[in-house]
Formats: structure tokens, C-alpha cells, sequence
């Protein structure tokens, strides 16, 4: 499927040209009208289509390239016959067309089309007869005449006056008029030489219209043009002669860019610089991109051009430039594709049906304008890339911004204007006045626009350097025109610009190639589930604006297939050309960064290899390599070849059909498949396959990605019309299964996959892009074989017509059924006997949607709602659920469409249910900025009055997005609803009271949150008083939450255990109240415990930061670090008396004022010692003078957090194990008082030092140290 001019079938090695065809109106057969090509009977008899017929083709036969008569008509003449009059105009139209063989290798078609005179009577009358039929009709139908639709539509073609406008649209008289029918010659080749065929081609019609005859008869050329002009062997030029002059060709050779002959000038001239690169983005991220133009070869040419940029990759999918108007039906394709759309002149855009537009890239050449897929990602450095590109296109005269009225004759003026002033300036021409082409510039306003960005990046533009052609004219005498070589030079540097873009972004790419360790069969059988290329690793190297573009193009079947052939080709002689050109460029980059070695930084890198690869063409056209025989006189008979002015003579095929039997290039007695071997290495651009073998694998690796790779293009009948849609519906389901699997192999880590389970590590980018591409195929399936489209996105329209038919239903008063429906569709989540569990709805779930006024487009909300279900681990349940109405989906979607194939949508929404096993939060980490409402449960202990609390409650709730502020709590009400802007995931609550009443006492158990809209609760357990005098005297307490796992599916009993054994989480400090009688830790474990919240600290720094988890839970969560201090101080603590309970904090304080005497009675023992002293009372003394009502515990996890912050924690604990106090207040065995013990304790707290720990604003609120 390779873009940029590959070559053909297995071709003999030597021939220009395989087929000279003749297509047109067969007189045998008479009109016929071309009902495929969708034209319809309202139209006037000459604006109807008749089908086409391939009339001869020289040779009969070629063994290396079958003749395919289906495709070369339909091509040819994709729309038919086409008959005009005298009147119209008939200039001759060149248009060039590619076809593509099922196994992916390609044959071009060069074909002119022009008018002749139609001399058969039968085919006249015929004509007129439908002329009499048509205004019957007419007249019946419009009965004033001055109403003809027709008419008026084509106003474009005609500049007479209305009278002979109707006269001429509406009649055609034998008797008056002459008529003219198309004819088409073409030439079928190997390789896309576009401009010598076209040459040949022109030269050719010229001899047939020129008033004296040619110098020899027409078949002397023909035959020289298929049996005696050779291809140019790779890296040569060959000159051959035409009818009346000589036509020149030259190939690249195997180390340049691979051969590539359309115009690059022409697409910047008609979409401009921001378009094409703007396509190009799409093309790499593999969009459905449709092409639509009333020229066959401005589409040819937008689509060679566009993948012929991408090298070194290749476009894989479906690639059909002129799609002919019967295969219309292909636009429903559910698979990526690149395709040109034949327009009328007539209809705008919008009378255009096509079935998906949610990832479409619509490009009107005609109009300059390019519709694109929403949330398309920036191509990397994007302004500087459009400004070196606009800097080429100026030195060639060429406006960046396109020529908006690309009339072709205008553009033509304007080019040479401009290239004449850069060349007389050179020349010398423009008497000393430097003329300054940046102030030719000056005025254009895409240059101001630049500008103005550049300015930001620090880049002058004043110095923009407009290139001026170094070609040293003077010492070489090119052999083709000034004009042609303008276009030569200009492809050749666009094109390098385009491929240093990629060799700079994978210079590295060799690198994180994952090479299979075991052999290429076994590879073979297991590609699917191998990776091939490091994709986590390559992106953690590169800028963070490459990220969103990058992320996504390593997705491609374009990059998976470029690092298949790197695997597959281990040694330089079987390495595919395309593949050995990038790697040797890359190799020369990295030799330059060697010695000054660039880190990944988003430097951009000019093209430096222009004027090398200039060079190059420059030598071939100068020295002209090969020189082919002349035409000469055939051994024809007397009387054949005679000449017969306006008309393309019959020729004769006796002496077209065979070549010369002994010629230098057909002479080969090696088998054919020898020299099919010869062909492909020779041919740099095909498929690239050596061995028959390797063929099998990179076909089989070609396939992975879609089952469908190229249309055939043959008259369709339904059953290969169905046989096509079967194959489209096996390709869905094979890549739903490819996608889910790599979603969770990316979410939870390969190994977790095979052992079902796993934890989180994924960056938000690559998340991001695979959902992104999971909304692309759930758009894919539900707009495969729609009846009518109805909006951009299929699925969303599929959700408003179901919710439409539940409302209608609910109406009709079967209201009670759907009650029923949603009761038992009750989430069953074990949160807590008392909060009442959020109903699954998917109408719900829709609303919720439709209430985000940041979400504009229906696509949008169709993508926002995926990410929704995704999130609550419904996205399979929905789908049933909506797929569950038949007659909705009957009336929706044709019978063949993906969604009414039972047992492919079965495995389907089976491969979705997968999801429910990891957790996304999709939905709220993409929408930070909504209102979300919170429902909060406050548990209070059932067993110590909490029914006569008196005071008035506080709550706040912290997320990583933001927090609420204090929220007052009406009193004796412990359950409420509230709405605040996304919060993110909750991370703490702080709970608290004002101490007012008689009994301001208060025993919380835990608190529990919920995110209303995407289900995901949180459980903050407390189990600890509120209130003076109480436990440690706190009035608020800061709970760290965590997020409760409901398990919807699995447990669909209602759980009636109670939630505390139910949740293992942090039952720490809180078991009962006293807490000192917790359970005792040896010296070991404490020890573990200490090493073990250390680690986590460590891990979580570790990660990229997208991945980060909470780090609030790992300082103060059940085993974070608070709680393994807590122990540390806890062991061989000296409880005094029985009843009366002494916390950390008061030691604590008694160290502090024995430091502070110390300071007084200046009995200092060093300076070093005397800060650490100093810090440890500043801090104590802040904790207890910050204006909150925290309790003893409160503030012993307060120090450690600001002591975690500021790299203080291991020179405090060496501090209080000299301490007297501690002597007083321990008993001997305590880990304190073991100086082995607490030296190594001191070492693991001081691996801390090299993070920079930031912590939550809940956590030390009222402090400023």
C-alpha cells in the first residue's frame, strides 16, 4: 500500500510502458445508459452518462501484469461517455490514476481524454430520440418552460444568453448540430513517470488534430513507447523521442528519496501551507480523509503528494484517489481510508450524504477549504515547520497562504511574475537595486501572521531568507525547460523538508525497537500480542508539546508497519530501500548530535540536505544517462496507417501486439519468476518482499490492522457488495478485541494481564489517546451501514433516538414497567447501609451530559459520554441496554451493518465488559472545570449518644483539583447534597465543630463522599471524638480518604456486612478509643513499617508525574509514614496511671522546654546541634499557636508532615534520642533508646532528603513556616 510513486506488479524489469489502451463509445453496442454512475434521468440526454468501453489495447497480454479491464474502464473514464456539441468547449482533459492490486502493489494509468466528431447515424438518432423523449417528459412535468432546472444549474458552463441557453441545454437537432463523444488514450506503466506520459500522451492527440500528418504513421510511436523505450535504471535519466520532441525521465537513485513525479507546487497553490499540513496530521493519525475536487487530477495529485510526504512511512489502508461513481457505497467503510471524490461544479458540500463525519477529513481543493476531525493534535514545532516550508514556496513565487482563485491561468501568471524578479535578480537584470524579495513579502499577510507568532518564539523574520536557487547555471546546460526543472527543484525541497521533520523526531527510534527473541515463525504467529516498539520509554524522552501528536502516531498501522520491516530486516542487504535511506539519514544526524549531544529539547532543526539532494537531479538532467531508439517505420501493409484529420485512426494490432523478438530489455530466458525477483529488488518503491516467505509474513502483518485492504474495482453485484460488508464487520470485531487488549495491557502492565490483576502506570497522553481511539471505533461501528445519517456523530444520534423512545414510552403510561427496570437495575455497592445507592441509568448518565455546557458538538458529547461509562465501568452495560431496543436498531441500520450481526456484537460488548476490571478516571480528570454534585454521609457512632450533640458542625473536602472551603452543616442532619466545580479525586476531608452547647462532644466513625455524576465513592474513617476534654482534645480532625471498589457486576446480593470489616482501610489509631491499648509491635516490624512508608514515598516520586497516586495517603494514610512514627514513639512509652491516657505530643512538648531552658541557661554543647534544637522548638511552638482546634494527634501528624517537608525528620529523631526527657519517659527496652536501632532509623528517613515533598493545603492549614 506504499505512498509516494511505487511500482507496479512484478513488471519485466525493462519495459516504459506495459499497455497502450484506447477507451470510448463502442458503435456496435450504442448507448448505454451508466446507471452505476448515480447520474439520474432529470437530466438532459447530453448531461446523462453512457457507459464506456474498453475499444483496444497493445499488447493483448503481459504476463508480469494482467490485464484488469474492469478497473482500466472505470478508471479511464470514470464518469463514462460524456457528449457534447458544437457549442460546448472540448478541451482535451490529462488525468493519471493508480490501480492497486489485492496484494497491495500498484500500476499506474496516464489517460487523455478528448472529443470526436460522432459519425455513426444510429448513435445520432439515438440521440435525438432521447431528446424527444426528454421534453415530452419535460413539457408534462414544467409547464412554463422558462422553469428548467437544468438550465439554470449549469449557468457555469454556458456564457450566451439565456434564449440559447434553453436552446442549447434542451435540444439537440440533427439537422443543426454536430455532436461530439469522449474518447480516452492511455498509457498503463510501472512507475508513475507522470510527465513524460502525460507528454507522450499530449504529443500523440497533437498528431491526430494538427492539419499535416505526423512524420510517420502513429503505430511507430506506439510501438517504440511499449517495446523499445527502457525505465531508466535507478539514479539514471532517459531521453526518448515523442511524436514531435524529445521527453526526458529521470529515476532517483536507491540512496535518494524514492521517485515521486506529481507537482508538490500545485497543492500548496490550492490549499495553502496551514491546510496541507493540517491533512498531512490527519494522514499520519490514519483519519478517514476524503478528497473532493471537479478534476480527477488535482485529486490524484493531493493524494500522491500527501502520502508520498510521509516517507519513510506508508500509508496502510484503503487508498482509492478517483473513487468511480458506482463504488460510492465504499464511503461507508467503518475502516480508515484515503479517497477522491469526483464533484460535479454543481452541488456545494452539503448535499453530500457521506455515513461518518466524526473522524472525516473533508478537503474541498477546489475551494480551499479542509473540514477536520475535532481534537486533532498540533504537529510537532508545527510554526516553525509552516514557516521553513513558506520560506521554499516564496523563493519559488508562490504565496504560502495558496492562490485563493486558482483559475490555473492566474496562478501561472502569478508564479512566473515572481520568479522572473528572483531570476533577473540573479541575473543581474535590476540595475543595483538589491531588490529585497522580504519586502515583495511584506504585504502578504499569511508572512504577517507569521510574524507575529515568531516573534514569541524569538526568531526574526526579517532576516527571512528567501532562498535563491544556487544552480549554477552557467556550467551545466540542463536538457529540459526552465519551467520543468522549477518544479523539479521545488518537489525535491519540499520533500526534504518534509523528511527531516522525521528523521530529526526517530533519530533515536533504533533504540526502543523491541527485537523478538525468538525466531521470525514464531514471531510470526504471536505479532499480535507482541509489542514491537517501547512505546512508554520513547515518549518519556521527548518534549512535552510532542506529546498528544506523538502519542497517538505510535498507535498507527503505518508506524507499527515501518517497525515490522525494521525487525524484519536484520541485515543491510535485505533491508527495504525505503527503510535504508531513513536509517542512513538518521545515522548522520546522531554522528552531528554526537559531538554536540542535544538533549530531546524541542530545538527545531532546519533542513540542511537540500542542496545535496538538488544536486543529484540537477546531474542527471544535465547528462542525459540513456538514449532510447527512435520510432521508425514498421513492416505494415500497404494502405494501413492512413491519416484522417480529428480522428484517432484504428490501429493495427497485428503489428502492436508482439514486440521484437530479440531486444535488450524483453530478453530474458530466466523463468518469470526469477525475473520477478529481479523486478522487486530492483523496483526501490513497492511492497519490498525478497523471499516468498517474508512476502507471506509482511502480507499476514499487512492484515493485522484492518481485513480489507484495497476495493476491487469491478462492477458490483450486491453479493460482493455483502461479501465486502462481511469482511468489514470481521475487521471491526478483530480490532475492538486488539484495542481493549492493549488498553489494559497499558493500564495494568503486561504480566498483570496474564495473572488478572495489576496496578495502575499510565500517563495521562497515552490514556488520553487510547480512548481517544476507542471513540473513533465506537463511531466507526455504530455509522457502519446506517439507513440515514443524521448529525456528525452516529452514536450520539443512536442515544437521543433511544432516549426519545424511552420518553415516548414513559408518556404512554407504561410507566410503571420501566420503575420495575430501574429498581432492579440498582447499583449494589457495599458503601453503607444508609447511603442509598446511585441508580444506574444510561438516560441519566445522558443527561448529565447534555447538562456540560462546555461541550458543544454532538461528537464532543458522544465522546464525553463514553468517557462517563468508562469511568463508572458501565460503557458495556449501556451499549446492551441500548442495543437491547431491535426495532430502534432495525429502523437505524441496514441489515449487513455491524450492530444487527448477533454474534459479532455479542463478543463485542464482551471485549468492552474487560474494562470493568481496571479503573479510569477519563471523565473527571478531562473535565476539571464542571460543576459536579457531591452527596455526603456523616457516620456517627451509634453506641455514645450522638443524638444529643449540640454543637454546629463544620466539613471541607480537598481533592487534587481543588477544595470546597468550609461548609456548615445544619445541625442533627447528617446527610446532604452539595455542588462544587470538579474536585478531582477526594484525598481529605477535615471535619470539625464550634464547641457550643451543653454536650459538645461528638464520635464520628467515618464519612463518606460521592461524586454524583460518575458513582465513585469515597470512605473517610475517623473513629476517633470530637470535643474538649475528649480522646486528645481535638474539635477537628483531617481524615485521609480512600476510594471504595463497588463491585457492580460480581456481587449482585445486597451486602450485609457491616462496613467496617467490610472496607480494610484504615482502622489505624481509630479501633476503639483509648489508644493505648492497641496492639504491640516488636522492634522488627516497627522497623518494616518505618521501611515500608519510606519506600512508598520513594515509588511514588519515581513515577512520571501523570502517575502519581496520592501522596497524602502515603504520610498520613494507614500504613503511611505518621503511623509508623507513631509506633516508633508508641514502644516502651511509660503509661502513668491507669485512667489517664498521655499522648506523643506531650512528650514532644516537655523536649521542647527542656531545649528552651537549655537556651537560657546557654549550656550549649554546638552550633550544629543548637539549630536543630532551635527548629524543632519553632515548629512545636507554631503547631500549637495555629488558630485551629486540632487535637494532640492532630498536631503529631501536622510536625511529621512539615518535618517530611523540609528534610527534617532524621535530624529530629537524633535530637530526642539524646534527649534526657526521653530517658525519663521510656522504659529501657524502647526503640529510642537502642542507638544501633535508631541509627538505622535515621538512615532510611534520610533517603527523603532528594524529594521535594509538597503537601496538601488541608494538611497544614493556619501554619506559615
Amino acid at each position: 500500500m506504499s505512498g509516494g510513486g511505487g511500482g507496479g506488479g512484478s513488471s519485466a524489469p525493462g519495459r516504459f510502458a506495459d499497455y497502450f489502451v484506447i477507451c470510448g463509445l463502442d458503435t456496435e453496442t450504442g448507448l448505454e445508459p451508466d446507471e452505476l454512475s448515480g447520474e439520474n434521468f432529470e437530466q438532459t440526454p447530453l448531461r446523462r452518462t453512457f457507459k464506456s468501453k474498453v475499444l483496444a489495447r497493445y499488447p493483448e497480454n503481459v504476463e508480469w501484469n494482467p490485464f484488469d479491464q474492469d478497473a482500466v474502464g472505470m478508471l479511464c473514464m470514470p464518469k463514462g461517455l460524456a457528449f457534447k456539441t458544437q457549442a460546448d468547449s472540448r478541451e482535451p482533459q490529462f488525468h493519471s490514476f493508480i490501480i492497486t492490486r489485492e496484494d497491495g502493489s500498484r500500476t499506474f494509468g496516464f489517460s487523455l481524454t478528448f472529443f470526436e466528431e460522432v459519425t455513426s447515424k444510429q448513435i445520432c438518432s439515438a440521440m435525438q430520440t432521447l431528446y424527444h423523449m426528454h421534453n415530452a417528459e419535460y413539457d408534462i412535468l414544467h409547464t412554463p418552460p422558462t422553469n428548467d432546472k437544468d438550465s439554470c444549474s449549469s449557468t457555469g458552463d454556458c456564457n450566451g444568453t439565456s434564449v440559447s441557453k434553453l436552446q442549447r441545454f434542451n435540444s439537440y437537432d440533427i439537422s443543426r448540430d454536430t455532436l461530439y463523444v469522449s474518447k480516452c488514450i492511455c498509457l498503463i506503466t510501472p512507475m508513475s513517470f507522470m510527465k513524460a506520459c502525460k507528454k507522450v500522451l499530449e504529443q500523440l492527440h497533437q498528431a491526430v488534430t494538427s492539419p499535416q500528418p505526423p512524420p510517420l504513421p502513429l503505430e511507430s510511436y506506439i510501438y517504440n513507447i511499449l517495446y523499445e523505450v527502457p525505465l531508466p535504471p535507478a539514479g539514471r535519466s532517459l531521453k526518448f523521442s515523442g511524436v514531435y520532441g524529445p521527453i526526458i525521465c529521470q529515476r532517483p537513485s536507491t540512496n535518494e528519496l524514492p521517485l515521486f513525479d506529481f507537482p508538490v507546487k500545485e497543492v500548496f497553490e490550492l490549499l495553502g501551507v496551514e491546510n496541507v499540513v493540517q491533512l498531512f496530521t490527519c494522514a499520519l493519525l490514519e483519519f478517514q480523509i476524503l478528497l473532493y475536487s471537479q478534476h480527477y487530477q488535482r485529486l490524484m495529485t493531493v493524494a500522491e503528494t500527501i502520502t508520498a510526504l510521509m516517507f519513510p512511512f506508508q500509508w496502510q489502508h484503503v487508498y482509492v484517489p478517483i473513487l468511480p461513481a458506482s463504488l460510492l457505497h465504499f464511503l461507508d467503510a467503518p475502516v480508515p481510508y484515503l479517497m477522491g471524490l469526483h464533484s460535479n461544479g454543481l452541488d456545494d458540500r452539503s448535499k453530500l450524504e457521506l455515513p461518518q463525519e466524526a473522524n472525516l477529513c473533508f478537503v474541498d481543493i477546489d475551494n480551499h477549504f479542509i473540514e477536520l476531525p475535532e481534537d486533532l493534535p498540533q504537529f510537532p514545532n508545527k510554526l516553525e515547520f509552516v514557516q521553513e516550508i513558506s520560506e521554499i514556496l516564496m523563493a519559488f513565487g508562490i504565496p504560502p497562504e495558496g492562490n485563493l482563485h486558482c483559475s490555473e491561468s492566474a496562478s501561472k501568471m502569478k508564479s512566473l511574475r515572481a520568479c522572473d524578479l528572483v531570476s533577473d535578480k540573479r541575473n543581474g537584470n535590476i540595475a543595483g537595486s538589491p531588490l529585497n524579495s522580504y519586502e515583495l513579502l511584506k504585504e502578504n499577510e499569511t508572512i504577517a501572521r507569521l510574524q507575529a507568532l515568531v516573534k514569541r518564539t524569538g526568531v526574526s523574520l526579517e532576516k527571512l531568507e528567501v532562498r535563491e536557487e544556487t544552480s549554477s547555471k552557467k556550467d551545466l546546460k540542463i536538457q529540459c525547460d526552465e519551467e520543468e526543472f522549477k518544479v523539479y527543484q521545488l518537489n525535491i525541497q519540499i520533500r526534504e523538508i518534509f523528511a527531516n521533520r522525521f528523521t530529526q523526531m526517530f533519530a533515536d527510534y533504533e533504540v526502543f525497537v523491541i527485537q523478538p527473541n525468538q525466531d521470525k515463525e514464531s514471531w510470526f504467529t504471536n505479532r499480535e500480542q507482541m509489542q514491537n516498539f517501547d512505546k512508554a520509554s520513547f515518549l518519556s524522552d521527548q518534549p512535552e508539546p510532542y506529546l498528544p501528536f506523538l502519542s497517538r502516531f505510535l498507535e498507527t498501522q503505518m508506524f507499527a508497519s515501518f517497525i515490522d520491516n525494521k525487525i524484519m530486516c536484520h541485515d543491510e542487504d535485505d533491508k527495504d530501500p525505503v527503510l535504508r535511506v531513513f536509517d542512513s539519514r538518521v545515522d548522520k544526524i546522531r554522528l552531528l548530535n554526537v559531538r554536540t549531544p542535544t538533549l530531546r529539547t524541542s530545538m527545531y532543526q532546519k533542513c540542511t540536505t537540500i542542496d545535496e539532494a538538488e544536486k543529484s537531479i540537477e546531474l542527471r538532467l544535465a547528462k542525459i544517462d540513456h538514449t532510447a531508439v527512435h520510432p521508425h517505420l514498421l513492416d505494415m501493409k500497404i494502405g494501413q496507417g492512413k491519416y484522417e484529420l480529428g480522428f484517432f485512426p484504428k490501429l493495427q494490432s497485428d503489428v502492436l501486439s508482439t514486440g521484437p523478438a530479440s531486444n535488450k530489455w524483453t530478453k530474458r530466458n530466466a523463468p518469470a519468476q526469477w525475473r520477478r525477483k529481479d523486478r522487486q529488488k530492483q523496483h526501490t518503491e513497492h511492497l519490498r518482499l525478497d523471499n516468498d516467505q517474508r512476502e507471506k509474513y509482511i502480507q499476514e502483518a499487512r492484515n493485522l490492522g484492518s481485513t480489507i485492504r484495497q476495493p476491487k474495482l469491478s462492477n458490483l453485484s450486491p453479493s460482493v457488495i455483502a461479501q465486502t460488508n462481511w469482511k468489514f464487520v470481521e475487521g471491526l470485531l478483530k480490532e475492538c478485541r486488539n484495542k481493549t487488549k492493549r488498553m489494559l495491557v497499558e493500564k495494568m502492565g503486561r504480566e498483570a494481564v496474564e495473572l488478572g490483576h495489576g496496578e495502575v502506570n499510565i500517563t495521562g497522553v497515552e490514556e488520553n489517546t487510547l480512548i481517544a481511539s476507542l471513540c473513533d471505533l465506537l463511531e466507526r461501528i455504530w455509522s457502519h451501514g446506517l439507513q440515514v445519517k443524521q448529525g456528525k456523530s452516529a452514536l450520539w444520534s443512536h442515544l437521543l433516538h433511544y432516549l426519545e423512545n424511552r420518553q415516548r414510552r414513559t408518556t404512554s403510561g407504561s410507566f410503571s414497567t420501566s420503575g420495575i427496570l430501574l429498581d432492579s437495575e440498582r447499583r449494589k455497592s457495599d458503601t453503607s447501609p444508609a447511603m442509598s445507592p446511585l441508580r444506574i441509568s444510561l438516560v441519566q448518565d445522558m443527561r448529565h451530559i447534555q447538562n456540560i455546557s462546555e461541550i458543544k458538538t454532538d461528537v464532543g458529547k458522544a465522546r464525553a459520554w463514553v468517557r462517563l461509562s468508562m469511568e463508572k465501568k458501565l460503557l458495556s452495560r449501556h451499549l446492551k441496554q441500548l442495543l437491547s431496543d431491535h426495532e430502534l436498531t432495525k429502523k437505524l441500520y441496514k441489515r449487513y451493518a455491524f450492530l444487527r450481526c448477533d454474534d459479532e456484537k455479542e463478543q463485542f460488548l464482551y471485549h468492552l465488559l474487560s474494562f470493568n476490571a481496571v479503573d479510569y478516571f477519563c471523565f473527571t480528570n478531562v473535565f476539571t472545570t464542571i460543576l459536579i454534585p457531591y452527596h455526603i454521609l456523616i457516620v456517627p457512632s451509634k453506641k455514645l449518644g450522638g443524638s444529643m450533640f449540640t454543637a454546629n458542625p463544620w466539613i471541607c473536602i480537598s481533592g487534587e483539583l481543588g477544595e470546597t472551603g468550609v461548609l456548615q452543616i445544619p445541625r442533627n442532619i447528617l446527610e446532604m447534597t452539595f455542588e462544587c466545580q470538579n474536585l478531582g479525586k477526594l484525598t481529605t476531608v477535615q471535619i470539625g465543630h464550634d464547641n457550643s452547647g451543653l454536650y459538645a462532644k461528638w464520635l464520628v466513625e467515618y464519612v463518606m463522599v460521592r461524586n454524583e455524576i460518575t458513582g465513585h465513592t469515597y470512605k473517610f474513617p475517623c473513629g476517633r471524638w470530637l470535643g474538649k476534654g475528649m480522646d486528645d482534645g481535638s474539635l477537628e480532625r483531617i481524615l485521609v480518604g480512600e476510594l471504595l471498589t463497588s463491585n457492580t457486576e460480581v456481587d449482585e446480593r445486597q451486602c450485609r456486612t457491616p462496613p467496617l470489616q467490610q472496607s480494610p482501610s484504615m482502622i489505624r489509631r481509630f479501633v476503639t478509643i483509648s489508644p493505648n491499648n492497641k496492639p504491640k509491635l516488636n522492634t522488627g516490624q516497627i522497623q518494616e513499617a518505618i521501611g515500608e512508608a519510606v519506600n512508598g514515598i520513594v515509588k511514588h516520586f519515581h513515577k512520571p508525574e501523570k502517575e502519581r497516586g496520592s501522596l497524602t495517603l502515603l504520610l498520613c494514610g494507614e500504613s503511611g509514614l505518621v503511623s509508623a512514627l507513631e509506633q516508633v514513639f508508641q514502644h516502651g512509652f511509660k503509661s502513668p496511671r491507669l485512667f489517664k491516657n498521655v499522648f506523643i505530643w506531650d512528650f514532644l512538648e516537655k523536649a521542647q522546654t527542656y531545649y528552651e531552658t537549655l537556651e537560657q541557661n546557654e549550656m550549649v554543647p554546638e552550633e550544629n546541634w543548637q539549630t536543630r534544637a532551635r527548629n524543632f522548638c519553632r515548629f512545636i511552638t507554631a503547631i500549637n499557636n495555629t488558630p485551629r482546634n486540632i487535637g494532640k494527634d492532630g498536631k503529631f501528624q501536622m510536625l511529621v508532615c512539615l518535618g517530611a517537608r523540609d528534610h527534617l525528620l532524621h535530624h529530629w529523631i537524633a535530637l530526642l534520642a539524646d534527649c534526657p526527657i526521653t530517658a525519663q519517659m521510656y522504659e529501657d527496652i524502647a526503640l529510642i533508646k537502642d542507638h544501633t536501632l535508631v541509627n538505622s532509623l535515621i538512615r532510611v528517613l534520610q533517603t527523603l532528603q532528594e524529594f521535594n515533598i509538597t503537601l496538601e493545603a488541608s494538611l497544614v492549614k493556619g501554619i506559615d513556616i
